[in-house]
């Protein structure tokens, strides 16, 4: 994955496409994002592609597909990112808050400042699933007409890439962000506090399904740091192996 862009938070934006069926929505989703300054697209397990069609559609923005990187799975494809916001028009009863594509966007570049930061598309017929809404700490909803809600995944794109451009344009003199906990990092995080609740019997994982999807919305809605993260995982330590105190 590249680094960071000091000069241009645009240019630290992901945006993933998952399972994308139809090749001409990932060249008029790479369209619809230089038109904004987003340069960089991820592909989970596309159907087709690389795909002459892509091509067509992408217009001017081949470039964008030249550069494209193809993962197999979601969390390979979130690496090193410090903000994640699945894009999707349905609520979900346990996942991330949800937010306007406008409030996302402002949420996303002032993490772009110093960070990468990902918006996360899914496929064209049945969107994300719950696993990979699961691994995103928000939720961005675009508010179309509720009768007829449904967009086409590269328009989806090109409101959010636009709102990001927006976002970006407003957000001079902000406040230093703090330096946030990656992908990785959260979940490992997340994987040693499963382990904890079940090694100290809180948690039998045959019985409470819902607890960590929740504890996973908890922590996502307060966009942990580095420092938070090595404090949690300290005291989750500290559970199963006390230190003894000096006499």
């Amino acid at each position: 994955m590249e680094g960071v862009n000091a000069a241009d938070p645009l240019k630290n934006i992901r945006v993933v496409l998952c399972e994308t069926a139809h090749p001409g929505n990932i060249g008029a989703a790479a369209r619809a994002m230089k038109t904004m300054g987003l340069g960089r697209l991820v592909l989970v397990a596309p159907r087709r592609y690389p795909d002459q069609q892509a091509d067509w559609l992408a217009v001017g923005a081949v470039d964008i597909l030249r550069r494209v990187q193809v993962c197999a799975s979601l969390d390979e494809a979130l690496a090193g990112s410090a903000y994640t916001v699945a894009c999707t028009a349905r609520t979900r009863d346990i996942a991330a808050p949800m937010v306007t594509a406008r409030e996302a966007a402002a949420r996303v570049i002032a993490v772009a400042r110093t960070q990468l930061a990902t918006l996360v598309f899914g496929n064209e017929t049945f969107g994300l699933t719950a696993g990979q809404v699961g691994k995103c700490q928000l939720l961005a909803t675009i508010p179309a007409d509720p009768r007829y809600s449904s967009l086409n995944v590269a328009a989806a794109v090109q409101v959010l890439a636009y709102e990001l451009r927006a976002a970006f344009c407003d957000d001079a003199g902000r406040e230093e962000p703090r330096e946030l906990a990656s992908f990785e990092e959260l979940e490992f995080f997340y994987e040693h506090l499963e382990r904890t609740m079940i090694e100290t019997g809180f948690l039998n994982p045959a019985h409470n399904k819902k607890l960590i999807p929740k504890l996973r919305r908890l922590f996502g809605r307060t966009q942990l740091d580095k420092e938070e993260v090595s404090i949690l995982r300290g005291m989750l330590k500290s559970l199963v192996q006390p230190k003894k105190r000096k006499q």
